[in-house]
């Protein structure tokens, strides 16, 4: 699932285990080290990517879950903001689901999209909730819910993974998408007299949360059982 929430992520185990308000200090980034990260876009072996992959997920979440500190979870929470979407792809994007890392993407990647277009979420979650009650129960999504309010759930999700029960952050984050392929099919169905190509879009990107929500939902099982790695 890319940001726009139409394009899947690639490939499919309990493993170990934000940004700063604008009046706050500034801290340095506290996982990804700047020469990794250069060398991470390049032809690295495939051996290597994969191990710098599984490493640096499995330290996130052992760092987040390890600290009593909120300002820790919440930069954190926020990666994507301070790292930049390109170089977490480059840590993770390529690992199979059923992966620490892949799984983290996953997370990563929705909240990306909730944070971008938090007003398109908000209205695909609105329209799904009715045909998907007992995955909004799961997912926690307050009634009617706006923009700010999906933008809350994405944000509680990744802080679950570093303050709660890990398969718990999974299983919301996998009900969430549920929820939001119900809402973007009912879409499709709507624009398909007046916008065929866009009902096309939106039934692929429909079909795209519901593979990301099997995924999370599977990673989600795997943590419980100690084998995602």
């Amino acid at each position: 699932m890319s940001t726009d929430g139409t394009a899947g992520t690639g490939g499919t185990s309990g493993g170990s285990g934000g940004g700063t308000g604008g009046g706050r200090r500034h801290h340095r980034p506290i996982v990804v080290d700047p020469a990794l990260a250069d060398e991470l876009p390049g032809p690295l072996d495939p051996a290597l990517r994969d191990e710098i992959a599984h490493t640096t997920a499995a330290a996130l979440v052992r760092h987040g879950r390890a600290t009593q500190d909120p300002q820790v979870v919440e930069r954190l929470v926020a990666l994507v903001e301070t790292e930049g979407l390109d170089v977490v792809a480059a840590m993770w994007s390529d690992c199979p689901a059923d992966t620490l890392p892949g799984a983290l993407w996953r997370l990563y990647v929705l909240r990306e999209w909730v944070r971008r277009d938090p007003g398109t979420v908000a209205d695909r979650y609105r329209q799904g909730v009715a045909a998907a009650p007992v995955h909004d129960a799961v997912a926690g999504v307050v009634d009617q819910p706006g923009p700010q309010d999906v933008r809350t759930v994405a944000d509680a999700v990744l802080s679950g993974v570093y303050t709660g029960d890990l398969a718990v952050a999974l299983e919301r984050a996998a009900a969430f998408c549920q929820v939001l392929a119900t809402g973007a099919a009912f879409d499709a169905d709507h624009l398909d007299v007046v916008d065929p190509a866009a009902a096309h879009r939106q039934t692929r990107g429909a079909a795209s949360l519901v593979r990301t929500a099997e995924e999370l939902a599977h990673a989600a099982q795997l943590w419980r059982a100690d084998r995602l790695e």
